[in-house]
């Protein structure tokens, strides 16, 4: 599959994917959480099969990014009004 593709559609995922980590790991640290929303997201876009088709030059850039974009996702659930309205939980991942 074309890796634009594949990768987006593991992106769409990161809202609800962030929620359900919240969910299972209320708990747990920020860091812990993170990791989990990474591992999950990571295999849904299948990053081993994009390195190793050397569609991802540095997986360890690659991964760094995704941890980014996680960060920016649960900023923007822990600011949105719709994440307060749905149990007043605050997602920090």
């Amino acid at each position: 599959m074309n890796f634009i593709k594949l990768f987006l559609r593991g992106i769409a995922l990161l809202p609800s994917l962030i929620q359900g980590v919240e969910t299972l790991f209320g708990a747990k640290t920020g860091a812990q959480k993170k990791a989990a929303a990474l591992s999950i997201v990571s295999s849904a876009i299948n990053v081993a099969d994009m390195v190793s088709q050397k569609q991802i030059a540095n997986s360890s850039s690659f991964t760094a990014g995704l941890g980014q974009i996680i960060d920016g996702v649960v900023a923007c659930l822990n600011a949105s009004i719709w994440s307060k309205a749905v149990g007043e939980i605050e997602a920090k991942v």
